[in-house]
């Protein structure tokens, strides 16, 4: 009984991660989206702005041109993979490293999920320009980017450490 208690202790803790994580992300859209009107920049540092984007694709703004298919598409993709996640944690509670990976991939796709639903498109406020990255981005400007958006890139690293980890134990 006693790791029943331990697993709905910790589902909760994880839910409560991915809940942070939308209200981070959602509060800072909301203060961008007051800020600055679609396609204003403001220079942070010689590496770094903020900046209002839209984005009505996926990841580098894939599929960013399609009829509007996508806005459905990414928010029914976005439940689906919370619901999976639910049960991913509640049948690993006692894997941290992979609840927390996983809870801050539910964060970051509910977060850009609700931006779809609100406005039909995701907000990203973040971009990064460095000469290095001319070879990849034209100017050298990665594609602006969000708080979701850093929360899936975060809890997709640890997925890979933690499997790493997993694999590294086995085989002591």
């Amino acid at each position: 009984m006693a790791r029943k208690q331990s697993g709905r202790g910790g589902m909760a803790l994880w839910l409560g991660l991915a809940l942070l994580v939308i209200l981070v992300d959602q509060l800072s859209k909301t203060l961008v989206m007051q800020a600055f009107e679609y396609g204003d920049s403001r220079t942070i540092t010689g590496y770094f702005n903020l900046v209002r984007a839209h984005n009505k694709g996926a990841a580098f703004s894939m599929f960013a041109d399609g009829s509007g298919w996508q806005r459905w598409f990414f928010i029914a993709l976005g439940l689906l993979a919370s619901g999976f996640i639910v049960w991913m944690i509640r049948s690993h509670p006692t894997q941290k490293l992979f609840c927390f990976a996983v809870a801050m991939i539910m964060g970051g796709a509910l977060g850009n999920a609700i931006d779809r639903g609100l406005h039909g498109y995701v907000v990203d406020f973040l971009q990064f320009h460095l000469p290095v990255l001319g070879i990849l981005f034209p100017g050298g400007y990665f594609p602006a980017f969000n708080a979701a958006d850093s929360a899936i890139t975060l809890g997709a690293f640890c997925l890979v450490l933690d499997e790493l980890l997993r694999v590294k134990r086995a085989k002591a």
